[in-house]
C-alpha cells in the first residue's frame, strides 16, 4: 500500500484550493500529496462569484469584474455602488487549468482517477478505499459528499440553492457591462424564494440564472420557461444561448464537523463551508483554507480546527425563518437591503462584523419573526 502525509479526495473547488494553497506554501516541498477524484475536472461546469475589497489570489483568472450591482423587488430597487468591494466572476475551467498548472508541476504531488468508496481513520492511520485500491494517509481532507444523513435528519431544515442558467449572447449591445443584478426578486416567486441573477461580462454577453433557495428542485422545463420569460420582459427577443449550467447547492446549519476526526477533515460542502444562509461557497472555501495551511503547521489535531461562531447562530435562525415561511424570503431581503448600506451587509455576510454592527443589522429585520424562532430553538 502506497502512504502520503495528505490525502485530498474530491478535486472541486475545496479540494483543488487546498492543494494549491499546499504546492505554494515551502513548508509542504517534502510531503507525498495525493489528490483523488473519479474525473480529471477540466471543463467550463459552474461559475464562481464572490466580492473582495484588495487583489487577491485568484485576480489572474477573473473574467469579469463588478463595482457596481442591482438589487431588485416590489418593495425596493436600486442599483449601488459597493467600493471598495469589487464582485469577481470565476470561470470553473480557468480555475481547474490554473490550479492544475501549479499542482502538476510538482514532483510530490500525484493525482489518480478513481471513485471514493470509504475513509477510515485508525487512529494512527487513516485508511482510503477507492473503486481500484487503498491508500493510507497520514490526514486526510475530504470534498465528497459520502452520506445524506444531513438529509434525512430533522434537526436542521435544508434548504437549497437550486439554478439553470443560461450564457445568452445578443447581436446589438444591450447589457449594461458595468452592473451585475445581484438579485432581482420582481419574478414571480410562486410561494417560494425566487429571484434572477444577471452577470453581464459585455454589452452583447450575459449569464441569466433562475435561482430558488426552496426545499424542492424544479424540473429543468420550469427553470428554463422563467428564464425566457425574464428575457422577453426585459425586450430580449433575438438572442443565442451559447452555454447552460445547472446547480444544486445545499443551504443548512448541520454540523458536518461532528463527522471529522483527529486525522479526517471534511472540506467544501461536504465540511459546512457553505454559507448557510446564502448557499456562497467559493470565497468562503478561500478563507478557510488559508486558516487551514496555517493551523497545519501547528497543529496535528484535525478536531481543533474550525470552532463554531456567532455567525453560526445567526445563519441558524435566518435559516429557520426561511425554511417556515419561504413565501416571505424576497420581503426578507427586500428589507436588508433597503435599510442597510450594501456594503456593511457583505462585511456582514463575510462575518467579519462586530457585536454592534451585528445588532444594527437585526434591529433592521422583522424582530417578532426572529423572535419566535429564538423561542422554538430554545424551548426545542
Amino acid at each position: 500500500m502506497q502512504k502520503y502525509d495528505y490525502i485530498i479526495t474530491g478535486t472541486g473547488a475545496s479540494g483543488l484550493m487546498l492543494a494549491y494553497h499546499m504546492v505554494m506554501d515551502s513548508f509542504f516541498n517534502q510531503k507525498k500529496i495525493l489528490l483523488i477524484d473519479k474525473e480529471i475536472k477540466n471543463q467550463n461546469d459552474r461559475t464562481w462569484c464572490f466580492w473582495e475589497k484588495e487583489k487577491g489570489v485568484w485576480d489572474s483568472i477573473i473574467s469579469k469584474e463588478w463595482s457596481q450591482v442591482f438589487f431588485g423587488s416590489q418593495r425596493f430597487s436600486q442599483d449601488i455602488k459597493i467600493t471598495p468591494y469589487q464582485y469577481k466572476l470565476i470561470r470553473s475551467k480557468d480555475f481547474y487549468n490554473f490550479v492544475h498548472t501549479a499542482v502538476q508541476a510538482k514532483s510530490n504531488v500525484t493525482i489518480v482517477r478513481e471513485s471514493i468508496i470509504a475513509i477510515i481513520d485508525e487512529g494512527n492511520i487513516v485508511e482510503v478505499e477507492t473503486d481500484q485500491r487503498l491508500y493510507l494517509g497520514n490526514k486526510v481532507f475530504n470534498s465528497v459528499l459520502l452520506s445524506n444523513v444531513y438529509k434525512n435528519q430533522q434537526k436542521y431544515p435544508v434548504l437549497n440553492q437550486h439554478f439553470i442558467g443560461w450564457f445568452v449572447e445578443t447581436k446589438e449591445p444591450f447589457f449594461d457591462s458595468k452592473t451585475a443584478t445581484f438579485m432581482d426578486f420582481t419574478v414571480d416567486q410562486k410561494g417560494n424564494t425566487r429571484f434572477m441573477y444577471v452577470l453581464p461580462t459585455s454589452e452583447k454577453e450575459a449569464l441569466f440564472e433562475y435561482t430558488l433557495f426552496s426545499e424542492h428542485l424544479l424540473t429543468d422545463q420550469e427553470y428554463e420557461k422563467e428564464i425566457a420569460k425574464y428575457l422577453l420582459t426585459k425586450g430580449i427577443t433575438d438572442y443565442t444561448i451559447t452555454e447552460k449550467e445547472k446547480g444544486c447547492i445545499p443551504m443548512t446549519c448541520y454540523e458536518f464537523r461532528k463527522h471529522n476526526s483527529e486525522n479526517v477533515l471534511h472540506i467544501g460542502t461536504a465540511g459546512g463551508w457553505t454559507k448557510p444562509s446564502t448557499g456562497f461557497t467559493f470565497h468562503n472555501t478561500k478563507k478557510k483554507s488559508e486558516k487551514l495551511i496555517t493551523f497545519l503547521k501547528k497543529n496535528d489535531n484535525l478536531l481543533e480546527f474550525g470552532k463554531r461562531t456567532k455567525f453560526w447562530y445567526y445563519d441558524l435562525l435566518f435559516l429557520d425563518l426561511l425554511y417556515k415561511e419561504n413565501q416571505n424570503g424576497a420581503a426578507l431581503f427586500s428589507s436588508l437591503f433597503r435599510k442597510n448600506k450594501t456594503t456593511k451587509i457583505l462585511k456582514f455576510l463575510d462575518e467579519e462584523t462586530s457585536f454592534l454592527e451585528d445588532l444594527k443589522i437585526m434591529a433592521t429585520m422583522p424582530a417578532m419573526k426572529f423572535l419566535r424562532m429564538i423561542c422554538r430553538r430554545v424551548f426545542n
